[in-house]
């Protein structure tokens, strides 16, 4: 290692300090995370299935998931705040490891409640790991790389992303035809982007066939193995975290005497909002940021929920729940890895707050053409919404913390607290979907993406003295 006058900077550096194995440590939570949140995405088909829900009703699944991050934000912002980010770690992953082994007995009870509390047990832990794990990576390095360090982190919650999918569409919906994923993905954008018009008319006349052989098959005993399979990867990771030891940075903090420095760091804003929570007030940029936030997991959730619904409803092509599980892991979320992976490079190139306008702005004309076309242009729309998603949650999340000092944990929790949005968007286009078809509900996220293009653009600009 060499040393000269001018010390090198680098992500992860702080007055000479390299947090980069933190960092590293840090992320397999986001995959975990990643995994246990697309894998919902399956659920509402399965359950619509196995216990004939409808799809407001399946929409349950998301109120109970998100609705856990409302009940559990701030109390896990107060642990991590008290008693420490690894505390806050070790509290998450032990309410992960508990929520998905409750699926051994929730199958036996099999009832939908029994599901919906191992789901709600578990996100209480997603959001203990969510409201340690991000603000936390904004301050292991340089706080002008704060967003490239959360979206390069995020890349690894986007391989969880398509894991999911994946994994549950092969574990729980049944396929009989013996074809590998790939054949199956491939088949399925053959459908897609070709026509494939005689296999799309022997899919056609197999249809009822199929659904009934789809309903026959599905148990909901299919949910043991990923879920007891997840709790046990949590278990480990969770005694590798309880015999390391993080550091715990207090770079946030502005002032270096201590307490002192509350008031002084008080960050307050120039004739906009000033709401106390806790002694922080809210700027304009953070403000704004919580409404962006609650709007975009409902928009992502919303559309993960609905798109195996969308794909099968669309009969000319034949696709099966199989194949549209597929075609969400590799395709959809695909895309997401994508801009996840590319989304820290081009950061450095474009600034967040333009990069998320113009992200959102395109995926506002990708939700009408959703809504309003035809399935074949609606599927490649949804498809490609992925890829605009991408860098959002993150972006919104680092431009909300940026320049709140030592308030960066209550803040966080506040962001992490907006998440319960995935609770309120299925049920609405699930109803709407029940009425009016499935089309028409994909207005929802349309109308939430059109205003985190206007926080990309001019909301998330800092007012602060």
């Amino acid at each position: 290692m060499t040393t000269d006058s001018h010390p090198r900077k680098g992500l992860f550096r702080i007055n000479d300090k390299n947090y980069a194995f933190t960092f590293v440590l840090i992320t397999s939570l986001f995959f975990l995370w990643g995994f246990a949140h697309s894998l919902l995405d399956v659920l509402n088909k399965h359950f619509q299935d196995a216990l004939h829900l409808s799809k407001a009703q399946s929409g349950a699944v998301q109120a109970s998931a998100y609705g856990a991050y409302f009940l559990m934000a701030l109390p896990a912002g107060f642990i991590a705040k008290r008693f420490g980010y690894k505390a806050g770690i070790l509290v998450g992953l032990t309410l992960f490891a508990i929520g998905a082994f409750w699926f051994v007995p929730a199958v036996q009870i099999n009832a939908f409640w029994a599901f919906l509390l191992g789901l709600l047990v578990l996100f209480c832990g997603l959001t203990c790991l969510e409201t340690v794990a991000n603000p936390y990576t904004t301050v292991l390095g340089p706080e002008e790389t704060s967003a490239t360090r959360i979206n390069l982190a995020q890349t690894f919650n986007a391989l969880g992303w398509i894991t999911g999918p994946l994994v549950g569409s092969l574990l729980i919906f049944k396929n009989d035809s013996g074809k590998s994923i790939f054949e199956s993905f491939s088949e399925t954008l053959e459908k897609i982007f070709l026509g494939a018009g005689s296999v799309v008319a022997e899919q056609t006349a197999q249809g009822a066939e199929t659904a009934q052989a789809a309903a026959a098959h599905v148990s909901n005993s299919a949910l043991i193995p990923p879920y007891v399979g997840l709790g046990c990867i949590v278990l480990l990771v969770l005694v590798l975290f309880f015999f390391s030891k993080l550091p715990e940075i207090h770079g946030e903090v502005t002032h270096a005497h201590g307490s002192d420095a509350t008031h002084e760091a008080l960050p307050k804003s120039k004739g906009t909002f000033a709401l106390n929570i806790g002694g922080l007030y809210l700027p304009s940029h953070l403000l704004f940021g919580i409404v962006a936030q609650f709007l975009y997991v409902a928009a992502q959730t919303g559309i993960g929920s609905f798109f195996i619904n969308y794909v099968v409803e669309t009969k000319e092509l034949g696709i099966s729940e199989l194949d549209a599980g597929i075609l969400l892991g590799l395709g959809g979320m695909g895309c997401f890895a994508i801009g996840r992976f590319s989304g820290s490079m081009v950061m450095r190139a474009i600034k967040p707050g333009l990069l998320v306008g113009g992200f959102a702005a395109v995926n506002t004309l990708l939700m009408g053409v959703a809504a309003f076309m035809d399935g074949r242009s609606g599927i490649i729309a949804l498809i490609a919404s992925y890829l605009f998603m991408s860098i959002m949650f993150p972006s919104i999340m680092a431009l909300g913390l940026k320049g709140l000092g030592q308030y960066t944990k209550t803040a966080a929790s506040l962001l992490v607290m907006t998440v319960v949005g995935g609770a309120v968007c299925p049920a609405l286009m699930g109803v709407l979907g029940d009425h009016f078809g499935m089309g028409v509900g994909f207005i929802v996220p349309l109308v939430c993406f059109a205003f985190i293009a206007f926080y990309g653009f001019i909301g998330s600009r800092q007012h602060i003295d």
